[in-house]
C-alpha cells in the first residue's frame, strides 16, 4: 500500500483562550472541546477561512503550485496536473519554551492540555500546559 502524501498548511487559526478557564483551545475552527475543562466552545473565523481557500502550495509529487480551494483543514485534494491525491494538513504551530533546570530552549508543537517534558540537555522533568 503507498504512503499517503501530506502537505502542512502555512496557515493557522488565531490562538484563542477557553472562556471557562483560559486554557489554550485546539487549533482548529468550529465546535470544540477545551483540553483542560471540557467546555464547549463554538470558533469561526472567516479571515482564516479565505486564506485557506487562497492558500497556494506545492504538489507534493510534482510540484506544480496549486491553489487549495476549501476553506477547511484537513482537507483531501487532488493535483490537476498529475492527478495526484494528497491531504492538506492543520498548520501546528510551534512554541519555545525555557527548561526550568538549565535554561535551554526547547522547541515544541502547541498542542492544547497539560504535557509532561523531560529536557534532552538535563533530564529534568516537568510540566507544561497551554
Amino acid at each position: 500500500m503507498d504512503e499517503e502524501l501530506t502537505v502542512e498548511s502555512r496557515i493557522s487559526p488565531p490562538a484563542l483562550s477557553c472562556p471557562k478557564c483560559n486554557g489554550l483551545l485546539p487549533n482548529e475552527l468550529g465546535e470544540l472541546t477545551c483540553k483542560l475543562c471540557n467546555a464547549r466552545v463554538r470558533v469561526d473565523h472567516p479571515v482564516t477561512r479565505r486564506k485557506w481557500r487562497e492558500e497556494k502550495l506545492g504538489c507534493p509529487e510534482c510540484g506544480k503550485v496549486l491553489v487549495a480551494g476549501v476553506n477547511k483543514r484537513p482537507a483531501h485534494l487532488q493535483c490537476a496536473s498529475c492527478s495526484t491525491h494528497f491531504t492538506l494538513t492543520p498548520n501546528t504551530p510551534r512554541v519555545e519554551i525555557s527548561c526550568p533546570g538549565c535554561e535551554r530552549q526547547l522547541r515544541m508543537k502547541r498542542r492544547p492540555g497539560e504535557r509532561q517534558i523531560e529536557c534532552p540537555a538535563c533530564s529534568k522533568s516537568f510540566k507544561v500546559t497551554f
